[in-house]
């Protein structure tokens, strides 16, 4: 059975003048349809370049990304991108923000009416329907991720890769949205890969945590299941033992087995 997405044995390097900087190597990972995998690590180890190579933002050194057995080389509107800020467009109402990732996919598949009724479904994934006529500055921090994600599922992609997308926001806004994302996932059955430095998160949110190793040359050191039934309630896991015990094994591999040296960065 062919892989969903698979990761075939990646290497990348950046070189600038003579200097070679291999950054990944020999990634080698796959991924289900409906699966969400969480990828930490510390700072320095490319997750985010990890994450672009998947957009299609950045092009492998070697080996390949494949989703549905055709190769990613460019970015394309079947891996949506959600980052730790918003990119939001300032001048537009957050219904216009979305209607311009909807005009672009769908502006010849969908009549105006279909448009709307599918930017105003997106909305209410994210509980926002209420404030489509404000601007990205009248509206809080959370309420623009909101968006940003409402921006990303509307263009119905087949992956949706979160770089980081709550890292910006305080506690209590990070938990709200975090239970918001393991809704859409439930009831949309989404592949979803999140970047996160949070073991928590990665726990809560994820059926698969991939560990990667300090760079240069990281790769993944580990791949660690998180076998926790949902709908998940974060107040019932915080003296689960399956939490714990995978919040355990995650904070071991990082703080142990690959302790943060701040020379690798």
């Amino acid at each position: 059975m062919t892989a969903y997405l698979k990761l075939d044995h990646i290497d990348k390097t950046f070189t600038r003048g003579s200097q070679v900087s291999e950054v990944l190597k020999d990634i080698k990972l796959t991924i289900d349809k409906g699966e969400f995998v969480s990828i930490i690590g510390h700072s320095g180890c490319g997750k985010s370049t990890l994450l672009n190579l998947i957009a299609g933002l950045t092009k492998v050194s070697s080996g390949a990304v494949l989703l549905e057995d055709k190769e990613v080389d460019s970015p394309g509107p079947e891996r949506a991108v959600v980052f730790q800020n918003h990119s939001l467009l300032p001048w537009l109402t957050v219904y216009e923000n979305i209607n311009l990732a909807v005009s672009k996919v769908f502006g010849r598949s969908k009549g105006k009416a279909e448009r709307h009724d599918w930017i105003m479904r997106n909305l209410d994934l994210v509980q926002m329907a209420h404030a489509r006529n404000k601007r990205p500055a009248e509206i809080s921090g959370g309420m623009k991720q909101r968006v940003g994600i409402a921006r990303a599922l509307a263009m119905e992609p087949k992956i949706l890769l979160l770089d980081e997308p709550f890292g910006a926001l305080d506690a209590l806004t990070r938990a709200h949205l975090q239970d918001a994302v393991m809704d859409i996932h439930s009831r949309l059955g989404s592949t979803m890969i999140m970047i996160t430095h949070d073991v928590d998160e990665a726990v809560l949110l994820s059926d698969r945590i991939v560990m990667m190793t300090n760079g240069p040359a990281a790769t993944i050191g580990e791949v660690l299941s998180v076998p926790l039934a949902r709908p998940r309630r974060r107040i019932e896991l915080a003296s689960d033992r399956t939490f714990l015990r995978c919040r355990e094994a995650v904070l071991k591999f990082l703080y142990e087995r690959h302790h943060f040296v701040e020379a690798a960065e």
